[in-house]
């Protein structure tokens, strides 16, 4: 269950920062209204708050991990909202950052 939960909480905290920081970009770089960086802020918000309920209690560790899935939904995102389409480099990328992930959050550990 802490498995599910963790990439559950991935996926929520991906879509507050990475959505949060393409409302700000679209704010800024492509003339949207301020309110949509205001917006973006209050999501940016929400991405610190989601990280806290990780079952894993070191930032360190989270965080880096969050790395990783911040890489793909990146892709993801752009692919979705700005019709971006990634090469096969950005692909493998994506797979190497999420098998760091995995490593990183559900190796199995002594004493942890």
């Amino acid at each position: 269950m802490s498995i599910l939960k963790a990439v559950i909480l991935f996926a929520l905290a991906a879509v507050a920062e990475i959505g949060g920081a393409w409302l700000v970009w679209q704010s800024v770089r492509d003339g949207k209204p301020w309110w949509w960086a205001g917006l973006g802020v209050v999501a940016l918000g929400m991405y610190g708050f989601i990280a806290t309920f990780q079952p894993d209690a070191n930032f360190g560790r989270v965080l880096a991990a969050y790395g990783g899935v911040f890489v793909a939904g990146s892709l993801a995102w752009g692919m979705v909202m700005d019709g971006f389409r990634p090469d096969r480099w950005d692909v493998i990328g994506t797979g190497v950052c999420l098998a760091g992930v995995a490593v990183i959050m559900f190796a199995p550990r002594t004493g942890a």
